[in-house]
């Protein structure tokens, strides 16, 4: 019964206990109109509580809905306000133009969220970027600080030189140099103070030296046009021929007869080079003797009185093809050819040949300047009837008609600094050529200086190259063509 009174205030009359003498029909009437004015002013009481939290959670949400926009005007003033006396922009559209045509209209610029802070505009940086938040800001500036007007920087390390003095050499001279004994073998352990180079008679200072081995460019010139029993001599000897190159070198193969073919191009894969001298084992030489120009084995058949059966009663002349052994143009091929490999390798000429040079365009002076302008040597193993002893000095005199000259090939060599030419008749004479001059050609000296300028076309330099001991023999190139300088 306590609950009742607490929400009637305490002041609802409740059963009395009087009431237990009354008589049932009075006492459940009194119990009802009690209970219902009990019941009356417990809902008069729960309306009152019910209308008070009513309004107070009315005022609250008032109240927090009018303090929303304090807060945003509170958080919009961090940011920059416009002027008071601005005026907003009326976008109103200009009048057309008949001249110029009307602007692209730009979408207007997103503002930022509430709560961020717009990035600082930096030169050459789009408005919408944001840069990287950990990249760290540089580091301030030195102060810039000038020479006076009309002077020049003065170098620290030379101050008698001007910073700006730049020296670039244009040409470096490299000079292979090969050293025997007198007895024809190769001299080691030589060091640059025993080498003194003069160019057109001076003195040269070498800025490089090395005793060390060389990748060779190498390009075999093979002559077919030889008697074919010599050519099939030499075809014996290409697999030690293959064998005296390294796997680090390159080697291009070329014949040449009456015209000059390059059979295969410049490979460090030796097995191609076996498998083309293979096929060249199928060619044949020249046959030997006079060419046949009539009798049955004639190229026109059967003749009667000097006609050809069943022909015209006057016989055709017949004239014996002309012969062309073009070394000169053979060697400027693969001149050329070599003069586009690489610097750092030692270029070589490797001539397989019975010497004979007849018809060429190219003269010997047109094809010594090529190679002496481009740095490469010429080595030859001279076979046939130019290995025989004394018929080099017979051609010395007069070059036999129809036949060529075989001097030319030593020529080559000596001005190029090849060493000896070789000229073997066997086939062990010849295997043994190859590896001595392939030996000879990567296992040499190389000496290196830098000239003066050249100003003017291309001139001629002559080398000569000494040594400080006696009894020593010294093959190297003749001279060059120096390169005129670009200013």
């Amino acid at each position: 019964m306590g609950w009742i009174g607490h929400l009637t205030g305490g002041n609802v009359a409740f059963f009395s206990a009087d009431m237990a003498t009354m008589a049932p029909e009075t006492k459940n009437e009194g119990y009802r109109i009690r209970l219902r004015s009990t019941l009356r002013a417990l809902a008069a009481r729960a309306r009152a509580i019910l209308t008070s939290s009513l309004a107070s959670l009315a005022l609250s949400f008032a109240a927090s809905v009018l303090a929303i926009p304090a807060l945003q005007a509170q958080s919009g003033g961090n940011q920059s306000q416009p002027p008071a006396n601005s005026q907003p922009a009326q976008d109103i559209p200009d009048a057309p133009s008949t001249v110029q045509p009307p602007a692209p209209k730009l979408p207007a610029a997103v503002p930022p969220e509430s709560g961020t802070s717009a990035p600082p505009a930096y030169p050459g940086e789009a408005t919408g970027q944001q840069p990287d938040q950990n990249k760290q800001a540089p580091p301030p500036m030195p102060p810039v600080e000038t020479i006076p007007a009309g002077s020049r920087p003065r170098n620290q390390i030379n101050p008698n030189e001007d910073l700006y003095t730049i020296r670039v050499p244009t040409t470096l001279v490299q000079i292979p140099v090969m050293v025997k004994d007198s007895d024809g073998r190769r001299v080691d352990g030589l060091l640059p103070k025993d080498f003194t180079v003069l160019e057109n008679g001076k003195k040269q200072t070498l800025s490089y030296f090395s005793s060390d081995p060389f990748e060779l460019s190498v390009a075999i010139v093979l002559d077919t046009g030889m008697s074919d029993v010599t050519l099939q001599k030499v075809n014996q000897t290409y697999g030690s021929l293959v064998g005296a190159f390294s796997p680090y070198d390159e080697v291009a193969l070329y014949t040449y007869s009456s015209t000059v073919s390059q059979v295969t191009d410049f490979t460090g894969r030796l097995q191609r080079l076996t498998d083309a001298l293979n096929e060249m084992k199928l060619v044949r030489g020249h046959d030997n003797g006079p060419p046949i120009l009539n009798g049955p084995l004639g190229p026109n058949g059967p003749t009667i009185n000097g006609a050809p059966a069943g022909g015209p009663v006057i016989a055709p002349v017949n004239t014996p093809p002309r012969e062309a052994y073009v070394l000169n143009d053979a060697i400027l091929r693969a001149a050329l050819d070599l003069s586009r490999r690489e610097r750092t390798r030692r270029k070589l000429i490797f001539v397989i040949s019975d010497g004979r040079e007849l018809g060429s365009r190219a003269s010997y002076k047109e094809v010594l300047r090529v190679l002496e302008t481009q740095g490469i040597q010429l080595k030859a193993v001279v076979v046939d009837s130019g290995a025989l002893p004394g018929y080099r000095q017979i051609e010395r005199i007069h070059h036999l008609p129809g036949q060529g000259y075989s001097e030319i090939l030593p020529k080559y060599v000596a001005a190029t600094g090849g060493g000896q030419i070789l000229s073997e008749l066997s086939r062990n004479a010849m295997e043994e050529a190859y590896a001595q001059l392939t030996s000879e050609a990567r296992n040499q000296y190389t000496l290196a200086y830098v000239p003066k300028a050249v100003a003017g076309p291309a001139a001629y330099r002559s080398i000569e190259v000494l040594i400080d001991k006696k009894g020593l023999d010294i093959y190297t190139k003749a001279g060059y063509y120096a390169t005129p300088s670009a200013h």
